[in-house]
């Protein structure tokens, strides 16, 4: 059988003047096209060659010996070759171009950048990519609870947080309650391993643990103050909404940051305000 999208060791079943056709070995009525200037020197029928399968500009199988980015089901990181009206171009290693419908697109992209995207087959039977890469990753990767990982946010959610493609393959979530700061769809994100799931998946964050983040969290508090010219004008008894607003941070990680400052000498509490402390006089 042959196999559209995936890397296979296919048999010469004939030489013709433009190349040579290809077959699984047991069924002769089922070949494709090796085209001419692909095929090794001196191959011959019964010859075998690993190729990919893919549809040339006319929808025809073709077979290359060049091998793609990306395979059938495969996950990775594409760089877009051009966006025309029928949806995004991107770049995977062949001569034809690899489309990304619009209705695939979980964000506008641009000419020139690259995006995260797997590889399926339409109802047309023609290879696509997909933004949409949640069913295709992994829940077997190795990491631990503390490991350090990165990689690519691919979906954010308001009810559950960010989506993240581990390593741009491996199952991950931000959860809503860990989420801070400007995160976008596209983002390489650097996160520790808060807990590994039954089924494999990965819950993540991007701050540090209470103890090491702390200190990062007061000077973030004290950049902000001199922002608003040396006086925030809320305190740590504001709503947890304004806090998070202003500082993206948790009210008890503020607090925390907070209390910090004011044991080392460098912010006075008033009743409506932070105020940092002139550490020249």
């Amino acid at each position: 059988m042959i196999r559209l999208g995936e890397i296979q060791t296919l048999q010469i079943l004939k030489k013709v003047e433009f190349g040579v056709y290809l077959y699984d070995g047991a069924d002769q009525e089922v070949r494709v096209l090796l085209p001419k200037k692909q095929v090794p020197e001196h191959a011959e029928p019964s010859d075998e060659i690993e190729v990919f399968v893919y549809r040339d500009s006319n929808d025809r199988l073709i077979a290359t010996v060049n091998m793609p980015q990306l395979t059938l089901h495969g996950v990775a990181r594409l760089r877009v070759a051009q966006v025309t009206s029928v949806g995004a171009f991107l770049e995977w290693g062949l001569e034809k171009d690899l489309l990304l419908p619009f209705k695939e697109q979980t964000r506008k992209v641009s000419e020139g950048e690259e995006c995260l995207a797997a590889l399926y087959i339409d109802k047309s039977d023609r290879l696509c990519a997909t933004m949409n890469v949640y069913p295709y990753l992994s829940t077997g990767s190795s990491y631990g609870k503390d490991d350090r990982v990165s990689g690519t946010v691919y979906e954010i959610s308001q009810n559950f947080g960010a989506f993240v493609a581990v390593d741009d393959k491996y199952s991950g979530l931000i959860p809503k309650k860990e989420l801070y700061g400007a995160v976008r769809i596209g983002d390489r994100i650097e996160a520790r391993v808060t807990a590994v799931k039954e089924d494999g998946k990965l819950d993540l964050s991007i701050r540090e643990k209470a103890y090491l983040q702390i200190e990062k969290d007061a000077e973030r508090i004290l950049e902000i103050i001199d922002s608003f010219d040396g006086a925030l004008p809320f305190t740590d008894k504001a709503s947890p909404e304004v806090i998070r607003r202003e500082t993206q941070m948790s009210k008890n990680e503020f607090k925390r940051a907070v209390g910090h400052l004011l044991k080392t000498g460098k912010i006075e509490i008033t009743e409506r305000a932070i105020r940092a402390v002139d550490s020249r006089g």
